[in-house]
């Protein structure tokens, strides 16, 4: 996938639990992690304006477009 999620890095810099952060931002500890964790397949604006309330951040922040390779083979 193109857009990558660095929410661990920005929590880390926060120094902030994901326990903390899902509380304050009111998703579930698995919800969390999924995004977290790359695999999520859409976000809400809301729950991302939360996250970066809660983080005091930047969408750009969390959220990275990296174009991807074409496979060998592949018409771009």
């Amino acid at each position: 996938m193109a857009i990558l999620v660095n929410l661990d890095v920005v929590m880390a810099k926060r120094k902030i639990s994901a326990g903390e952060l899902s509380e304050r931002v009111g998703i579930t500890p698995a919800n969390l992690s999924i995004l977290k964790n790359n695999k999520a397949k859409a976000v809400r604006f809301s729950t991302l304006e939360m996250i970066c309330r809660a983080l005091d951040c930047q969408p750009a922040d969390i959220l990275e477009y990296r174009p991807e390779e074409p496979s060998p083979g592949e018409k771009e």
